[in-house]
This record gives structure tokens, sequence and C-alpha cells, in this order.
């Protein structure tokens, strides 16, 4: 994270105090209301938000949600910067559509980092050797790893499998051989297929002797599959954090190793079913509506996210921020049978009931019916798959409501069907159709 003024480092100061002040905190209405009318004033600059009028409270709460898709289709109608006078140019990795640009400017870079660090200090203590398994080209992801790292001065390492002509898992595992990771921030889907690498050669006990601690990031990820890696990796499998490029850090994992919104960074409502726009509270499933509050080159007001979420703990001025699930995009979801599927709950099911290395649904589109592929794991008792299927079906109807009209399992998927959005969409990835149309 590069700091070559006495204004960046004000910036960087005026961070920390804010962030201590608030204490992991959810801040009360006064906070709410100046951080507000500061992003309102910046975004006057855009020519999306140009003809807002004057701050209000009220004429906040009036003003229509920001669409994800008017984003990405106008993104440069949203910036305040020319983008020759941003620090860093990144795109979304297009997973929804076409890659969105995101300039920023050291403003947003050094609040993100400062922000994800008062989380993520409890995992890299000092002397910690982190190994960076994430992607560092054109998205930011790679980059706020190594700014956070730099910030902790932690040692740190960048080392992403799918970098051709660069790093491969062959050079994956020598670096892992010398350097000694004791912590690895990957993709859920990636990790998989370190984790079969590894045990296909016989080296998973022996990489994983080093490692205390694997933050997951880039993808939804669920509790009986951190569970499950962490059986095999014996240590701990935490969900890292959630946002995207467009907004930044969103939610964190902190000292209590759960994930909770960063509600002193970011003004949250949530959008439900019925189109009601409300304040979160707990027990309640949404679509995320998010105003980020220290947005500089390109500010966004009630952004609506696409990303369903459930609130798991109260919410009120003085509380802890609030815990959360992420339940995946509306968009992925999809309709079978009746039966709604959604990634969380496919693969609570899967992970939950077996050590399968990736899946695929396969739907058909006209009979109405779906298909689950799994790839065995190495060492798969091939003799238990009958027994194993009758508990994929009881826990499918059970869980998902949905009887799957066949269980099948094969040696290897592609890479990319277990690769999830640290690449693609999950209904990219995880899906396939055949028959009339998806």
């Amino acid at each position: 994270m590069l700091v070559h003024s006495d204004q960046e480092y004000g910036v960087l100061k005026g961070a920390e105090r804010e962030l201590q002040q608030q204490g992991g905190q959810i801040p009360d209405a006064t906070f709410y209301e100046r951080k507000l009318q500061a992003v309102w004033g910046r975004a006057l600059g855009s020519a999306q938000y140009a003809g807002v009028g004057t701050y209000s409270f009220t004429t906040f709460n009036q003003l229509p949600l920001t669409p994800k898709a008017l984003l990405k289709s106008q993104p440069l109608e949203f910036c305040t910067v020319a983008l020759g006078d941003a620090a860093k140019y990144y795109a979304t990795t297009g997973t929804t559509g076409e890659p969105t640009p995101t300039p920023r400017v050291k403003g947003d870079i050094i609040w993100n980092a400062v922000s994800v660090a008062s989380h993520w200090r409890s995992v890299l203590r000092p002397g910690a050797r982190v190994a960076n398994l994430m992607p560092s080209d054109i998205v930011p992801v790679g980059d706020l790893i190594a700014n956070v790292c730099e910030y902790l001065d932690v040692s740190h390492v960048r080392l992403y499998p799918f970098t051709t002509g660069i790093t491969d898992w062959e050079r994956v595992c020598k670096t892992f051989d010398t350097y000694r990771p004791t912590v690895l921030f990957i993709a859920p889907g990636v990790l998989v297929q370190l984790t079969r690498y590894l045990k296909q050669r016989e080296l998973l006990q022996g990489f994983a002797g080093s490692v205390q601690a694997i933050m997951l990031l880039g993808e939804v990820n669920t509790r009986p599959f951190r569970q499950r890696l962490a059986r095999e990796w014996q240590c701990e499998v935490l969900d890292a954090s959630y946002g995207s490029t467009e907004t930044g850090t969103l939610a964190a994992v902190g000292e209590d190793r759960q994930m909770r919104l960063a509600t002193a960074t970011n003004y949250f409502e949530l959008l439900l079913p019925d189109g009601r726009v409300v304040p979160p509270a707990e027990g309640l499933t949404g679509r995320l509506v998010v105003t980020p509050l220290n947005l500089y080159a390109r500010p966004l007001l009630r952004l609506d996210t696409g990303d369903s979420v459930t609130i798991t703990a109260p919410w009120a001025p003085g509380l802890a921020s609030p815990s959360l699930l992420i339940n995946g995009r509306d968009s992925d979801s999809i309709t079978v049978g009746g039966a709604s599927l959604e990634i969380r709950a496919v693969e609570e099911v899967v992970y939950g009931t077996c050590d399968a290395t990736g899946y695929v649904i396969e739907v058909d589109r006209d009979h109405d019916t779906a298909s689950l592929i799994l790839e065995r794991d190495v060492g798969w008792d091939q003799s238990q798959e009958p027994q194993l299927q009758a508990r994929l079906h009881a826990r499918s109807e059970q869980h998902i409501g949905l009887r799957w009209s066949r269980i099948l399992f094969v040696n290897n998927l592609s890479a990319i069907n277990k690769s999830g959005a640290s690449q693609k969409s999950w209904k990219k990835t995880n899906l396939r159709f055949v028959g009339g149309q998806p």
C-alpha cells in the first residue's frame, strides 16, 4: 500500500482513528448522517448523480436504488475522476456480464485496506508467512491482500496458480516447500484443486504441517465445506471476506472467527422479496443494498448488489457488527421441479454428505429434472456409492425439496467446474443445461 505524501498519510491515520472509535460496533445515526452527507456530496461530481439535489436523510431514503445492471452498462457515468487521475485501474471478472471498469484513487485503496486489516489482524499476526493464491491481474483482490499484509508488516508471496507461463501447481509446491506458509488466501474451488493435487502425490500432510489458517474468499462457501477442509489440512479454515470490485469489502472475518458486516465503512439496507427496502434486522433475508461510505473515484448511492444475504445477529447501534450468511447471487438461483436451487443449499447437501471434490448439476429443461454428477476424491471407495446415493437423495429431498433424476460419480471433472466465482459464476461453472432454454 503506497503512501507518498503527508495528505495520504493523513488519510491513513484518519481511517485508523475512525475505525478504532467505532470498535467493530454498529455506529449511531449521527455517524451515518455525517458520512452519508459526505458521500452524497462526492457523488454530485458524477454524471449519474449530478441531479440528485441537496442531501437530507429523507431525500436519501427517497432516492431510487441504483441497479447493478445500470452500473455495469454505464460505469464511467458514475466516476468523479478521469481514468488517468486514478491510482489504480481495475475491472470486474465479468461473471455477470461484461467486465466493469473500476478506477480507484489512493483514498479508496487506503480506506479499504485499513478497514480489512482491522478484521484480519487477529489471523495475520506478527511473524506470519502469507501465501496469496488469488489473482492479481486487473481485479483488486490480490492487491488488497498484499496491501493488508504490507500495512500489518507481514511477510507474503503472490502465487496465483493460473498465471500461465509463470506459476503452476508444481511451482506452488516448490514455493510451499521453501517458504512454509502459515496462512493461505485462496478461493474455495482452487483450494479443492490444490488439495486434490497434493493428495494424489501424497504431499498433503507435509505441506499442511506449516499452515495454521486458510482464508477463503472470492465465492460462496459453506460450513460443511470448511469443516471438511479443516480436517484435511488440520487447521482453521475461515470465510475471510465478502465484497465486490465495485464496492470494496463489505464484510470480513475477525477475532471471533465469524464474518461480520463492515458497518463502520458501509451503510446497509435490505431489499425484501415483496419490494420493500428496510433497515437490516436479525433473521431477515433479502438482497443487500449498500452505500459505501469511503469511495472517492466512483461513489455509489444505494447500490442493489443483487446478492441474497441473511442477517444472523441482532442489529442496533452500539452492538457488535452483525454476522451474516451470503446465499449467493439472485441471478444464479434456478427452479427445477418446483424446487429452488441455490449455491448454499446445494453445497450444504453435497459437502455435508460426502467427500466429493467437485460437482455439476445437469438440468434437463424438457423434463424439468436435474442430475447430480460428483467427482470422486482421491482414495474413494466405490463400493459405498449405492449407500451414498441413498443418503444424497434423502438429504436433497429434505433440504432442497428435490429428488435428483440420477446421481453419477466420475473420476475427473473439468478444472473450471471446480473454480467457482474465482473465475466464473456458479451458474456457468456448476450448472449444465440440456434441452429447452436455460
